[in-house]
């Protein structure tokens, strides 16, 4: 049997599972906003990333947001039925949402590949 040495009292440790606490590791990765050329790439990344939010937002108004637009300048076409719907009805009502899925898809889409291309770049300068 193991017993402790009296003159070298230990605390008991109660392990329950995983440690919960991370210790700090020794070494900072090169990437962090402290640093300049941290926060130049961050910089970056988040340029892209707000120049693909404006642009999918310019595709969104330009395409919905034309609408009334065209319907005023083409008075005919509000009166223009199809399939028995009003055409106005059918594109805001029925035709906007696909549009609306897809400039979302492009967006998560191009986002991602942002940030896989953010992640390669970092683990590019780790090197």
């Amino acid at each position: 049997m193991n017993t402790p040495d009296p003159g070298n009292p230990r605390e008991r440790v109660r392990v329950t599972g995983p440690p919960r606490r991370r210790t700090p590791s020794a070494v900072r990765p090169p990437i962090d906003t402290e640093t300049r050329l941290g926060g130049m790439y961050l910089r970056s990344l988040l340029r892209e990333q707000l120049r693909l939010a404006a642009g999918v937002l310019l595709a969104l108004a330009v395409l919905v947001g034309s609408l009334p637009l065209v319907f005023h300048l083409a008075p005919g076409l509000s009166s223009a039925q199809v399939l028995g719907l009003p055409l106005p009805w059918l594109l805001l009502g029925v035709l906007v949402y696909p549009l609306l899925l897809g400039l979302g898809w492009v967006f998560v889409r191009r986002a991602e590949r942002n940030e896989r291309d953010f992640a390669d770049l970092v683990r590019g300068a780790d090197r």
